[in-house]
């Protein structure tokens, strides 16, 4: 039991970001967002939501996408 309660709280977490990453037209924006949540995981030692990487795997293909003019 030592996610304490992550389940409802990471999938809080999860739509909270999908909202304000819609919000932000900047692919690289929205990726620095996602990385600070990364760390801020890392960093009280929570396992990372597999949400959360996915977000960021999508996120920098769109970024490597922009940068080349796709």
């Amino acid at each position: 039991m030592g996610m304490h309660g992550c389940q409802s709280g990471c999938e809080a977490e999860i739509a909270e970001l999908n909202t304000v990453i819609d919000a932000v037209d900047d692919p690289r924006e929205g990726y620095r967002i996602v990385r600070q949540h990364i760390a801020d995981h890392q960093s009280r030692g929570e396992a990372i939501p597999e949400d959360l990487l996915r977000m960021e795997r999508i996120l920098f293909a769109e970024c490597n996408a922009e940068s080349q003019g796709r």
